[in-house]
């Protein structure tokens, strides 16, 4: 009988215990964000707009303006690198909460995936040699061009000139794109605005430049959720819509985001 007791006192003990843990645990729904920490993937080739400084940590006009909406929603957030591709895997497979990459909404990729408000806005733009004759898109008809893999400049020369063409020439990344083009594999490397700029004003000393053309529509990047996760999302928009209205968007971009 005193077994029993001593068994029965141990049990209370316990479970005042195990109550006592789980009111220490983190706060994961309090406020707006509480303080849960949110995994964000992305893709460190992409200067300025992420990329790994000489200390190698994970820098870029995104990943300001994820701090900035962290600060704004009193979460943290810890960054990830992976590639451009195995990024939306682990958006899929739940690797990571969020991926931010320069990724552009489009209707195909809102298919499997949702994405946020937009923040973002840019617009391809054509890099060949100085004594290039290319000046518009379409001079590249018959020409190899360079891209990153599965990316909208991507989708856009595959428009062009074929999905299947032996003419495109996909990398795992834009500088190994643009690499291919000095090499004289490509004629023309195709990406983002502010990747192609930022790349012509860190090497100056080579003979490059930017060929824009009004066929190139306007691309809108926003923050990629894995479908259905509705309040993360909803968080997400909070954010931006906070930074929207504070200038503190602007501020970090140089520019309104419609």
């Amino acid at each position: 009988m005193k077994r029993v007791k001593r068994l029965f006192s141990l049990g209370i003990i316990l479970s005042s215990i195990s109550l006592a843990l789980v009111g220490c645990g983190t706060d994961t729904t309090g406020g707006n964000g509480g303080d849960k920490k949110y995994i964000v993937g992305t893709d460190a080739t992409y200067a300025p707009m992420e990329y790994m400084d000489d200390k190698g940590n994970i820098v870029g006009t995104d990943i300001d303006i994820i701090k900035a909406l962290a600060k704004e929603l009193d979460i943290e957030v810890e960054f990830k690198n992976y590639g451009f591709e195995p990024l939306f895997t682990a958006v899929s497979n739940e690797e990571v909460d969020f991926a931010v990459s320069s990724i552009t909404i489009t209707d195909e990729r809102k298919e499997t995936y949702d994405f946020s408000d937009p923040y973002y806005v840019a617009n391809q733009l054509i890099l060949v040699p100085e004594e290039s004759s290319v000046g518009k898109f379409k001079d590249l008809k018959d020409k190899k061009v360079s891209v990153q893999m599965n990316t909208t400049g991507h989708k856009v020369v595959q428009g062009l000139l074929g999905n299947t063409s032996s003419k495109i020439v996909a990398m795992e990344s834009m500088p190994l794109a643009i690499s291919e083009m000095l090499n004289g594999n490509a004629d023309a490397a195709i990406g983002d605005n502010a990747v192609i700029n930022e790349y012509k004003k860190n090497n100056p000393k080579v003979a490059l430049k930017t060929v824009e053309d009004e066929a190139f529509e306007k691309e809108y990047y926003g923050l990629m959720v894995k479908k259905g996760n509705e309040e993360l999302l909803t968080l997400l928009n909070e954010g931006i819509e906070k930074l929207k209205a504070n200038g503190k968007l602007k501020e970090i971009t140089g520019f309104d985001v419609e």
